[in-house]
């Protein structure tokens, strides 16, 4: 029987991870065991997380698409519904409705090198483009990760950029526009990495995330450096209430970035980003 796409699944908490003072992750799995083994997702798309009486907010899936019966979602407590999933604990249960969305071209990206570009928290939706690479290494090129924060202790999965950064043919550039204490990257605006980058322009793939107004400048140097706008792919966050492209509420111009989104080549939207009212 099919799914209601209106309807959250209840899924419990299996494990809660604290990344940073405002940043969690719950690691999840359906209470519905035919649910547990037929969930799908791609890396990229995000799900509808409700917590009972409170209401229901958009999260990306970080996780592995191959990881069988659990699946990721990074937080950030920021808003009414974020704060109550930040006071849950392991074993309690929310819904879940979902995936939606377009996610990234992983297919197309394949025997091509790979650059990603994050700020602040943007590094969550792509961590599992970074960790699907790294686990089918010999079906990529090179893998250049630049991560911009705005203060050092912003940076989460520390530890996990460290651990890519000594693996092959991967580079890792970090930045933060202020540093305190041990702070081994690059200290200033995480333009400055992008503009030192030498991509390959005719076999690189760029994917990024992060505040719009860092993705359009990275792009209009990345097009500087000679790379097509048909290869730079961008996943944007809007207001995003029912997740099937319905509501409205995430349109930006003639497109719902739920349902036709949140990743988007650059080509297909450059026309819309910093524009007034979109």
């Amino acid at each position: 029987m099919a799914v209601n796409p209106y309807l959250p699944q209840p899924a419990r908490i299996l494990e809660r991870r604290q990344e940073s003072a405002t940043i969690f992750t719950l690691r999840l799995r359906f209470e519905d065991p035919v649910l547990r083994e037929t969930y799908r997702f791609q890396p990229g798309q995000f799900n509808m997380v409700y917590l009972h009486g409170v209401g229901e907010v958009p999260i990306s899936i970080v996780s592995d698409p191959e990881w069988e019966g659990v699946f990721d979602h990074t937080i950030r407590r920021v808003g009414r519904v974020t704060e109550g999933l930040a006071a849950l604990k392991e074993g309690d249960c929310v819904g879940i409705r979902g995936p939606y969305g377009r996610g990234w071209p992983l297919t197309e990206a394949e025997g091509r090198d790979v650059l990603i570009i994050t700020g602040g928290l943007g590094c969550a939706p792509v961590v599992s483009v970074i960790q699907y690479v790294i686990r089918r290494r010999r079906r990529f090129g090179r893998l250049t990760i630049i991560q911009g924060v705005k203060h050092s202790e912003d940076l989460i999965y520390r530890d996990q950029y460290e651990a890519w950064a000594q693996m092959p043919h991967t580079d890792v550039h970090v930045a933060a526009n202020v540093a305190q204490g041990h702070w081994p990257w690059h200290v200033g605006p995480v333009t400055e990495l992008i503009a030192q980058a030498a991509p390959d322009p005719g076999r690189t793939v760029a994917m990024m995330c992060g505040p719009e107004g860092m993705m359009l400048t990275a792009s209009k140097l990345l097009l500087a450096k000679g790379m097509s706008a048909e290869a730079i792919f961008l996943s944007l966050e809007r207001n995003m209430q029912c997740g099937l492209g319905h509501c409205g509420h995430c349109q930006i111009g003639g497109k719902f970035v739920c349902r036709d989104g949140p990743v988007f080549r650059f080509a297909e939207i450059r026309g819309l980003l910093g524009v007034r009212g979109f």
